[in-house]
């Protein structure tokens, strides 16, 4: 059995007033959202500068977290272990000013795929490491079998892409151009990556430089006696939130469809414990690892847990590592939850987002006030390839697309939203999709089918269809809950499921899948993708008349299904 539980470091003895301590963990907060906007301004991936599919985050020199930008919430449990894998690694005397380390090994350090790269700096004040800055960011590209660098068919991480075990890329400021060499020499977009790569570092700097002013300005025992002052305060709010949760044993299971080799469904049980003092999340009896790549690790799944965590007891809080210490996560190894080396991991969201949602579903009914039915369930996300007709230069587009959320005891489900793990994130603009890659978008609006009806609807997904313009594209797709509808609750109706379907250029619809690699397009076909309804809380017959003649106004349902759903009368 494996158990992770957050650090505890002593404390320093130091007092500090209340009001500098406040002064320094808002100047903490504005360090991360300034290295935030350093690295969405600076990157060549529109799914970092767009989507900003990234995380940024500041540790102490413990690699506790202090500070985190806005982001991916599922990256929260992933920084800080990525920081303390390299002071596992590297003895203090070969850790250097100016260094910077690159991890994206998902069996370690917090990794989650390989397309996910965490960069690492040091942070040195008159020769003493007093604290580190850290991103992870979604790369385009890593190499691997497939563009995009993620795969529905991989059966073992080295199909995947090049894996960074935890290295340095700069030493002492100078970058080690033999690793760059050899990046770019195993990526289908080395201008993209390399780009990207820099832009990670560059927003490290700023980190350092903005932590070291404050130093500066209220001297170095002052400061990092704050940041642990910091760090007990968050354990002391999380520990006021305990008095008012449900304590006992809530059970919960779910469903992944299957893992793009056909083989499933995969089970993912979970029991939460909630006592006057912890939090507890036990996975024990979830499905063994997968052979196909929707496998998750133990850092992954810590992440989920800190998501649904924090959602509960202090959801407007700054996230530190002070906030996690009442949380446990327990789960046998080599589940698909936490999978052992070498199995593939390039899907590894779709056990993520389970997992949170399991976790919520298990507590839905006994925090209705704070959790909802089932979201779409999904990341959604696609990769598609080819020849732009207008430059002649390939294109590689990847994209998550955003879903309907679940309802709750008050009010509807929020529609056309990134699922919850992906938090932050922002779609790729229309007007970038149709310049950058080969492809035109002919429709975009919400989902009109009616599942997810209860006393409060379930949110809509959406319906986003390209017509490919050139020859020689392909798709390769990551669509959970194909087949299985998220759930609803208190007597709510179930959601819709996720897919794609390709339309040839007469209108016939050539398949529909979910979960495919590399699935061919012609010139002129409608590719079709499809995200699903939010689940349904309440009986759908306590649903108030205004609300549904209001849906009907807004096309998210017919009149005649209303009557047939509803008893509408108007």
């Amino acid at each position: 059995m494996t158990i992770i539980q957050a650090n505890k470091e002593p404390q320093q003895p130091k007092s500090v007033d209340i009001f500098t301590i406040e002064i320094i963990k808002n100047a903490l907060i504005a360090i991360g959202e300034e290295m935030f906007l350093a690295l969405k301004r600076s990157s060549k991936s529109p799914i970092i500068y767009e989507s900003l599919d990234y995380g940024i985050g500041v540790t102490d020199a413990h690699g506790r977290l202090i500070s985190q930008g806005n982001g991916i919430p599922g990256f929260i449990g992933t920084l800080d272990a990525a920081v303390q894998r390299i002071i596992e690694k590297f003895d203090a005397n070969n850790i250097y000013a100016d260094d910077v380390f690159i991890l994206n090994d998902p069996y370690s350090g917090g990794g989650t795929h390989l397309s996910d790269v965490c960069m690492i700096r040091p942070i040195f004040y008159q020769h003493t490491l007093v604290a580190w800055t850290a991103n992870k960011a979604h790369w385009t590209e890593v190499g691997g079998k497939d563009p995009g660098s993620y795969s529905a068919d991989a059966t073992s991480i080295y199909q995947e892409g090049l894996q960074f075990p935890g290295i340095k890329v700069y030493e002492k400021g100078i970058a080690n151009q033999s690793l760059l060499d050899l990046i770019e020499a195993n990526v289908r977009l080395p201008e993209m990556t390399l780009g990207d790569l820099k832009a990670c570092a560059a927003s490290l700097k700023v980190g350092e430089q903005r932590f070291l002013s404050l130093i500066e300005k209220y001297g170095q025992e002052t400061t990092l006696t704050a940041i642990d002052k910091l760090l007990d305060h968050g354990d002391t709010m999380v520990f006021e939130k305990f008095k008012t949760l449900p304590k006992g044993d809530f059970y919960a299971e779910d469903i992944i469809d299957e893992d793009g080799m056909g083989h499933g469904p995969f089970v993912i049980k979970v029991k939460v414990t909630i006592t006057d003092e912890e939090f507890i999340c036990d996975f024990t009896g979830s499905s063994k690892q997968a052979l196909g790549p929707i496998n998750c690790t133990m850092g992954v799944l810590i992440s989920a847990a800190r998501e649904v965590f924090m959602g509960v007891v202090k959801p407007n809080a700054a996230a530190t590592d002070g906030c996690f210490r009442r949380l446990r996560v327990e789960c046998p190894e080599g589940t698909i939850l936490t999978a052992q080396r070498p199995a593939p991991v390039s899907s590894y969201f779709e056990s993520m987002v389970c997992a949170a949602d399991v976790i919520r579903k298990a507590l839905s009914s006994a925090i209705p006030d704070v959790l909802t039915a089932g979201q779409f369930g999904s990341v959604c996300t696609i990769s598609l390839s080819g020849i732009n007709p207008l430059t002649k230069e390939p294109f590689l587009l990847v994209e998550p697309l955003v879903g309907g959320w679940g309802a709750n005891i008050i009010k509807d489900g929020e529609s056309g939203q990134f699922c919850v793990g992906n938090g932050e994130t922002s779609n790729i603009p229309i007007e970038i999709t149709e310049e950058r890659y080969g492809v035109r978008v002919e429709r975009y609006e919400f989902n009109p089918d009616s599942a997810g009806c209860g006393e409060f609807r379930g949110g809509k997904g959406v319906i986003l269809e390209y017509r490919v313009l050139g020859d020689g594209a392909d798709i390769s797709s990551f669509f959970g809950r194909g087949i299985t509808p998220t759930w609803g609750t208190n007597g709510g109706q179930n959601g819709s499921c996720n897919y794609i379907a390709i339309i040839d250029s007469d209108g016939n619809e050539k398949a529909r899948f979910s979960r495919k690699s590399r699935y061919p397009l012609e010139k002129g076909d409608l590719i079709r993708l499809v995200t699903g309804n939010g689940g349904g809380w309440g009986d759908p017959l306590k649903r108030s008349a205004q609300s549904i003649t209001k849906d009907i106004v807004n096309g998210f349902i017919s009149e005649q299904e209303a009557i047939e759903i509803y008893q509408y009368n108007q």
